[in-house]
């Protein structure tokens, strides 16, 4: 599904950091341990296309990077690729079904794969501990843990292949995490998906299949 080889990137203030080549196949939850500073959210970023490659690969579903505009980039992230933030990215004045239906809007292939858009986010937001009750409150009423729930929502709505979390227990105690961790791993279909998630924190092990280490890469 993803391959990386030989990612390199330069920093504005002179620093380079090399990234250890990454190779994910469908079904598989890949976790990335690194300290602050170590490139984490730089690789994601790289891998969803949002940032431009400066040296090196990526290959998402034998579509090379390299080779396609911004706009390729763009259409391939939105089609292919859920992003959970690190700060979430709701937007406020939204209510929760709006905030949720945005993982689709940009994508006309995952929008076809929603038969019906109100159905398919009541049961996502089932299969994450929410009631549908809350659909149509403004996502800032809810507690920081439910907002979390609706990111992952919005990321998994219409079956993206890739799914890009980016420190999103960093706001959670150690219950909510395990809580969360365990709802998103039994929500994802690994016969067409794949979780990438980046962390500072190495007792997230447990729950993914392979974990890599920035702290021991040299990066």
């Amino acid at each position: 599904m993803l391959n990386t080889n030989s990612l390199q990137y330069t920093y504005q203030n002179g620093k380079v950091i090399s990234f250890p080549d990454i190779e994910i196949k469908a079904g598989q939850k890949v976790l990335i341990i690194g300290f602050s500073g170590s490139g984490k959210t730089t690789l994601l970023n790289l891998i969803a296309g949002a940032l431009k490659i400066q040296s090196g690969e990526v290959s998402l579903l034998g579509n090379s990077y390299s080779s396609m505009s911004s706009t390729e980039l763009d259409r391939l992230r939105a089609d292919h690729i859920g992003y959970i933030f690190q700060t979430l990215n709701l937007i406020p004045f939204l209510s929760v079904a709006e905030n949720i239906s945005l993982g689709v809007k940009f994508s006309h292939s995952r929008g076809l794969l929603v038969s019906n858009l109100t159905v398919e986010i009541e049961r996502l937001l089932k299969s994450l501990g929410l009631d549908k009750e809350v659909l149509d409150n403004p996502v800032d009423n809810l507690s920081i843990g439910q907002q979390q729930r609706v990111a992952v929502a919005r990321a998994l709505l219409g079956s993206p292949n890739l799914i890009l979390a980016d420190e999103p227990t960093s706001a959670l105690d150690q219950d909510s995490t395990n809580n969360f961790l365990n709802e998103v791993m039994q929500t994802f279909n690994p016969e067409s998906q794949a979780i990438l998630m980046v962390s500072h924190d190495l007792s997230l092990a447990p729950h993914f299949d392979t974990v890599i280490d920035f702290n021991k890469a040299n990066v």
